[in-house]
């Protein structure tokens, strides 16, 4: 039973804020925990628990002091830490009618000259272009952000001392006293259907994150969408470390309110301290639904497997083990299967799935909710080493008539649909589409008025990814970014998507490699740039250092039949990401060429020669070598990657 059945007065597509307030006031449900906070400690994990009702009372709370200082439709920044304030405050904003734009709080050191970085950058970005009305943050954060915004003299310090600051603890504290002022209800005054709720920024994958703008009624249709893919049910329990802002981490916590389940949330950090913790919580709390990136399951394998902690791990519960972060490598997931098949691991349970900011967030997956079908993994067909992230059914059958969220592989020259097995642009029609970038009028009509040839109705979303269906059930697979295709620089000079010149670069020296720490890209020759495990002194060397470039090089010719002409080995942390784990490989190719980040070593390969060079300052300590013959190329290279600009 949905919620729309419980009150014939509701609209047929309610707003997610209006399924708290039918869950809130059933006997069932009122009490039953909605989501529920941890934190890892040295003596064991720690939790806090928020239920329907009190979440929905704090929402009406926060609304009603939102409302005190803001109007309807005005927009909020939100830049809290990661937990249930946090929660209630996305719930009160759509309750309150007013747009939210949730954003990772950058360390305030980064307001300070020397450390102004990327966080302090896209901030700068995000106040500039969205000109929220108010911020609301902790209140430690906000003596820290004022204390250094005030005697700074930069643009960001200037804006930053316009707004005005809330703090979310005092909203926190006055919903009893609002609450109890309320002596009986009063109409719904929050956001409409076709109300902007959220300014959700792009990862920034490919390129400057831009502010996609999510009405209610989108937001509230993707989430049905998920929990009908996903057969979400009231009795599910979902664990979850994803950033709480924005793509699948927000998404989340709307889809557990739609589905009336619980969530258990953790921090992101906690997860990369301690990989092992997101498995802990799945057997604590008998979940059934765990949303992860592609790469954590390598990760876990390393830093957490079967015999890595103390608690034993039971993991029969899980009945959706949900893959974003595209593409998704068949042997990441066969390797996590064999090592956690001792705790219980349902192989069926793996959900492969697509999504993008520009689509709210879900868009498909390939696991099939019916109990009767046999093509969940391991059964599931694989291209060219990738599991499928949607099952579009066989065009006989009538599997995709009706759907919610139409996927159709394009053309991007000829605007038309390509035949099976051929690559194209994935383009998503559906009612999740956003309504389009803010402030970008010119590439909201590119990006989200995509048009078939000879149609007139529909509008696409045009993705950038690029994908292929196979087989006769249809099944798209993802094959990455089409603005990170790159050229072979062999002899045949063949274009192929990055991801498989760093799977080959890493698989070639994979202990001395930090997994999902290497990126490729073409700057007039195929370059590869990764990030050293941290090793003792003793192994580290030029010595060492040499073989594995020349590794990479060997690797990449034997896998992908590349030339890889360069080779930068780095410190651990300095390939940019995106904030879900993503590497930005337009970023680091910018570093690199511009010389802001600088290898510990790096090695040119030169009609089968190898010409290196070492820096001084390296976790080896490797003296500096002779790096003059780098110089007058790497200023070329510049010159010609900063005129690709103009």
């Amino acid at each position: 039973m949905t919620c729309e059945n419980y009150d014939p007065c509701f609209p047929d597509q309610p707003v997610v804020d209006r399924y708290l307030a039918i869950w809130a006031i059933q006997p069932s449900f009122r009490d039953k925990p909605a989501f529920i906070w941890t934190q890892d400690a040295p003596s064991g994990l720690t939790w806090t628990s928020i239920t329907y009702s009190e979440l929905d009372n704090a929402a009406e709370a926060m609304a009603s002091q939102l409302l005190c200082t803001l109007n309807r439709g005005d927009s909020l920044l939100l830049l809290c830490s990661p937990g249930l304030r946090l929660v209630k405050l996305l719930f009160s904003c759509q309750r309150a009618g007013i747009v939210a734009v949730p954003v990772i709080p950058p360390d305030p050191s980064a307001f300070s000259p020397a450390c102004r970085g990327p966080a302090h950058h896209h901030l700068l970005r995000v106040v500039s272009q969205v000109k929220p009305n108010a911020v609301v943050a902790d209140r430690h954060y906000i003596a820290a952000v004022t204390g250094s915004v005030s005697s700074s003299d930069d643009r960001l310090g200037h804006l930053l001392q316009k707004l005005r600051w809330l703090s979310v603890e005092h909203l926190d504290d006055e919903c009893p006293r609002a609450a109890a002022s309320s002596l009986s209800p009063s109409p719904y005054l929050g956001c409409g259907p076709g109300d902007t709720y959220l300014v959700q920024y792009t990862s920034g994958t490919t390129g400057i994150p831009k502010p996609v703008l999510v009405t209610a009624g989108a937001a509230a249709h993707n989430v049905r969408a998920a929990r009908k893919a996903y057969d979400l049910q009231p009795s599910s329990v979902v664990v979850s470390w994803l950033p709480q802002y924005h793509d699948c981490g927000l998404m989340f916590l709307l889809l557990t309110v739609v589905a009336g389940a619980t969530c258990v949330l953790a921090s992101p950090s906690a997860f990369l301290h301690r990989p092992r913790l997101w498995l802990e919580l799945v057997t604590e709390f008998h979940a059934t639904c765990t949303p992860v990136p592609a790469f954590a399951l390598p990760l876990v394998v390393q830093r957490g497997g079967i015999n890595h902690g103390k608690l034993p791990l039971k993991l029969g519960s899980l009945r959706n083990l949900i893959l974003i972060n595209e593409p998704v490598y068949k042997s990441y997931v066969d390797e996590f299967v064999k090592e956690f098949a001792a705790a219980g691991i349902d192989p069926s349970s793996v959900a492969p799935s697509y999504g993008l900011a520009e689509n709210c967030t879900f868009v498909s997956t390939a696991w099939p909710s019916d109990e009767g079908c046999r093509s969940r993994y391991p059964n599931m067909p694989s291209y060219n080493r990738l599991l499928p992230s949607a099952r579009l059914g066989s065009l006989s059958s009538s599997a995709s008539e009706g759907a919610d969220i139409d996927i159709v592989v394009v053309d991007e020259e000829t605007c038309e649909p390509v035949d099976d097995g051929v690559e194209g642009e994935i383009w998503v029609s559906s009612a999740s589409n956003a309504s389009g970038y803010l402030g970008h009028p010119s590439l909201t009509r590119e990006v989200f008025h995509g048009r078939l040839r000879g149609e007139t109705g529909r509008c696409f979303v045009r993705t950038g990814d690029q994908g292929v269906i196979g087989g006769e059930e249809r099944y798209l697979y993802v094959t990455g970014r089409d603005s990170d295709v790159i050229r072979t620089h062999d002899e045949r000079n063949q274009c192929v998507h990055a991801h498989y010149i760093e799977s080959a670069a890493y698989s070639s020296s994979s202990k001395q490699l930090r997994g999902g720490c290497v990126v490729a890209f073409d700057a007039e020759q195929l370059v590869v740039m990764a990030e050293l495990q941290k090793k003792k002194e003793e192994e580290r060397g030029v010595d060492v250092y040499r073989e594995i470039c020349e590794k990479i090089r060997e690797g990449v010719r034997k896998e992908e039949g590349g030339r890889v002409g360069w080779v930068a080995l780095v410190e651990r942390g300095s390939i940019p990401k995106t904030t879900s784990g993503k590497p930005r490989r337009w970023l680091a190719k910018q570093k690199l060429l511009e010389g802001s980040l600088r290898p510990v070593y790096e090695a040119r390969f030169v009609a089968g020669r190898h010409e290196a060079s070492a820096r001084d300052g390296g976790e080896g300590g490797v003296r500096q070598g002779n790096v003059a013959s780098l110089m007058p190329y790497r200023r070329r290279i510049r010159r010609l990657f900063l005129l690709s600009f103009l």
